[in-house]
């Protein structure tokens, strides 16, 4: 027969939920990265003083550099044409519309690589360019060959690659904001572009970028592709080094660690950019 302490729930003693299974989880992850570390350190193969050698090499900085420069370039021209392709596929003109979904399909389509080498060889397809009246007199004519350098035509068309997906990614950040937060804007006599500026961008920003960071995270490593222009970035430069000492698992753990310490710094950079943005949204 229970008494009236027993019934009482704050005589009740609380157990916490055992979970014998997710400490045995727990120990087979750590065993498991204690012997990777392990293999680091003594295994010869991974070659840690040419490691060493070559990290902070001239080379391997300047290449680095070149990476960065490549990103830079690429995400600052590629948001920035993205931005108008978003406005232009928010357009409610039917044709700018359909001008905006065909950029977004057609480069989204086309692999990076064939992108950046038909902007590489543009000048095999086109010899000279030529502005003038159309069908009529010509008013100046240059050499393509003259026109775009291998870097030109590595920035162009990482450009335009990142265009296509920044543009849904800003598109997707608006669309996400309560247009009856508009409305009431609007109903306010609030200007438009005070709407936008105050009203949906701080809360389509939320949403674009935590994308935005991925996608140039992605460009980062998806400068590598520009190897194959011979354009001295960080993995082409690592290629060429193997290529002369045959040390090919040091060098590719040069470019590896050189990628994890400009991904991480861009993380961080992230992480400081949404709270930031996220200022509103915290109670």
């Amino acid at each position: 027969m229970s008494t009236k302490d027993d019934d009482d729930p704050a005589s009740l003693q609380v157990v916490p939920a055992r979970h014998p299974w997710r400490w045995v989880g727990v120990a087979f992850v750590l065993v498991l990265a204690v012997q990777f570390v392990h293999g680091l350190v003594t295994n010869p193969a991974w070659d840690w003083p040419t490691f060493a050698r070559y990290f902070t090499a001239q080379s391997i900085l300047t290449a680095v550099g070149t990476t960065i420069l490549l990103t830079v370039l690429g995400t600052g021209l590629g948001f920035a044409l993205g931005i108008v392709v978003a406005v232009v596929r928010m357009s409610k003109s039917p044709f700018l519309q359909a001008v905006g979904w065909t950029y977004i399909w057609a480069f989204r389509s086309i692999p990076l690589i064939v992108q950046l080498l038909f902007w590489f060889n543009i000048s095999y397809l086109y010899q000279r360019l030529s502005l003038g009246i159309p069908f009529g007199p010509e008013l100046v004519s240059f050499e393509t060959i003259e026109l775009i350098s291998p870097l030109g035509a590595a920035v162009l068309g990482l450009a335009l690659h990142q265009a296509a997906y920044a543009a849904e990614i800003v598109r997707s950040g608006v669309i996400s904001v309560d247009r009856g937060q508009l409305e009431a804007a609007a109903s306010l006599g609030i200007p438009r572009f005070r709407q936008f500026r105050r009203i949906v961008l701080p809360q389509a920003m939320r949403s674009i970028l935590p994308n935005a960071a991925n996608e140039v995270i992605s460009l980062f490593k998806g400068t590598s592709v520009v190897s194959v222009m011979a354009i001295g970035e960080l993995f082409y430069q690592v290629q060429v080094i193997y290529g002369r000492n045959a040390r090919v698992v040091a060098l590719l753990m040069v470019a590896t660690v050189w990628y994890i310490i400009l991904t991480t710094l861009l993380s961080i950079g992230q992480h400081y950019v949404e709270r930031y943005f996220a200022r509103g949204d915290r109670r």
